[in-house]
């Protein structure tokens, strides 16, 4: 399946054929520069591995510095491997928004927003004891119970508890590509696309 890496810019809303304002997502897709070609003879299965992103020379490792120069690119930031290519690519070749096409469909991977540790209220959406009267003190946020006592003397697997929330891959899909600018290489997709402004997503074909 072909694709590229992409970095979410931000979001924006256009108004829809019906005239109806719709909430889109805008998306810089590329130019991405292809790093590594796998096949069968080789690696035992074909594959292509695009990269995208400028990455500053002094924080690069020295063997991705070689990985990168044997493709005659810069140090990029983000790398990853597409399986079925539609396209015949070679070492260093380019691939942009071109591959995609207005009105056609995609789906977008990317990592959602780290909130760190959280408690139940805003990860769960937990309502809280209740009314703080009956002698209740700073119990509004609280968890309650767990409802283990003497038996079964533990806790659940999976309890809705306090934790990490956030940075979780997750992949949206059947996002309709609203425009294309090929000469910014900038995609406005329709709908949501998870991650922060600035985070790098994969877009499949």
């Amino acid at each position: 399946m072909s694709g590229l890496i992409g970095k979410k810019i931000g979001m924006t809303s256009i108004y829809d054929t019906d005239g109806s304002l719709v909430g889109c997502t805008v998306v810089e897709a590329g130019p991405n520069v292809v790093t590594h070609v796998k096949t069968k003879a080789t690696d035992g299965y074909d594959a292509v591995q695009l990269a995208f992103g400028e990455r500053r020379e002094k924080s690069t490792p020295a063997a991705a510095k070689g990985h990168y120069k044997k493709a005659g690119t810069t140090p990029k930031v983000r790398a990853h491997e597409f399986k079925e290519f539609e396209t015949a690519l070679k070492l260093g070749d380019q691939v942009d928004a071109g591959i995609f096409e207005e009105g056609g469909f995609v789906t977008v991977t990317g990592a959602t927003k780290g909130k760190g540790f959280q408690g139940v209220v805003k990860r769960h959406g937990f309502s809280g004891v209740g009314e703080g009267t009956h002698g209740q003190h700073d119990r509004t946020r609280a968890p309650g119970s767990l409802g283990g006592s003497s038996y079964p003397s533990r806790v659940f697997k999976g309890m809705r508890m306090a934790g990490r929330t956030g940075g979780d891959q997750v992949t949206t899909e059947n996002l309709k590509v609203v425009k294309i600018d090929r000469e910014k290489n900038l995609m406005v997709l329709r709908g949501s696309v998870p991650g922060p402004k600035g985070s790098y997503v994969i877009i499949w074909k």
